[in-house]
């Protein structure tokens, strides 16, 4: 694919953030880019860089070569169906970042012609730092290395399996809460050993960054790291072991596996 026009249908925060970072990255011009919206005043931001604003879904198509449906869930439906005509398998294809929207839906609203992809990003996307998981039906080895690369601009981009998509969900979008729970116990366990909130939120969060980080860049398990800071009779042992008996790997999981479970039930 050489320089695809690319529209994004739906420019609230999750496509306002992608439009923001593609632009960023200089992944596009905002020349190529094409943003809308109902209430298209609010894309002024955007606008005023040169991105296309519209509020007609189907000017966006005519224009665009990759279609990034970014809609609330409950829209995708009538929107697609709207939209169908203009569709053209030879030239278009579809991304959707709603969620719970199928693969087998979204052909379904496009006849089954139009190769269509489904990427489960977090809200980290807003700073190009999400981790964001792929799966397609009908993509070519072109198409899946194109939106492989869309998303890499945006943090990291993952192929998956569609079956593993609402375990994506959980580990990766519902993941961001559980991550800054975290952070925030921390925080308030550094208050109360003799921090004000604000230092005391500014090492917890650098800490579990700088942890991240360490595993990313070294390609390391969490136990190597661990071991490094764990001495014998030391404090932090101390204080895993007490973390652990109060249950905290065990909450932690069983947190995921509800949500899990509960996912399954929307």
């Amino acid at each position: 694919m050489k320089d695809p026009k690319i529209a994004i249908l739906g420019g609230g925060n999750l496509g306002a953030s992608i439009a923001e970072g593609l632009i960023k990255s200089k992944f596009i011009t905002p020349q190529q880019l094409t943003v809308t919206r109902r209430n298209v005043e609010v894309l002024y931001p955007l606008k005023s860089l040169g991105v296309h604003t519209t509020s007609d879904n189907h000017d966006a198509v005519k224009r665009s070569d990759v279609i990034i449906v970014a809609l609330k869930p409950y829209n995708v439906k009538e929107v697609m169906e709207g939209l169908q005509p203009h569709l053209d398998p030879s030239r278009h294809i579809i991304i959707s970042v709603a969620t719970g929207v199928y693969l087998k839906d979204l052909l379904a609203l496009t006849n089954s012609s139009v190769p269509v992809f489904r990427a489960m990003p977090n809200t980290a996307i807003a700073i190009q730092e999400s981790v964001t998981c792929l799966c397609h039906a009908g993509g070519s080895a072109e198409h899946v290395s194109y939106v492989s690369d869309l998303f890499s601009q945006l943090g990291v981009a993952i192929n998956i399996d569609e079956k593993l998509m609402d375990a994506a969900t959980v580990l990766g979008a519902c993941g961001i809460a559980y991550a800054l729970r975290f952070i925030r116990a921390s925080t308030q366990g550094g208050i109360e050993i003799g921090f004000d909130a604000k230092t005391a939120n500014l090492i917890s969060a650098q800490t579990v960054k700088g942890a991240a980080e360490l595993l990313l860049k070294l390609n390391r398990h969490p136990e190597e790291e661990i071991d490094k800071v764990t001495t014998p009779k030391g404090c932090t042992i101390a204080g895993l072991n007490e973390m652990e008996h109060q249950g905290f790997s065990s909450s932690l999981i069983k947190g995921i596996i509800t949500s899990y479970e509960k996912i399954g039930k929307i």
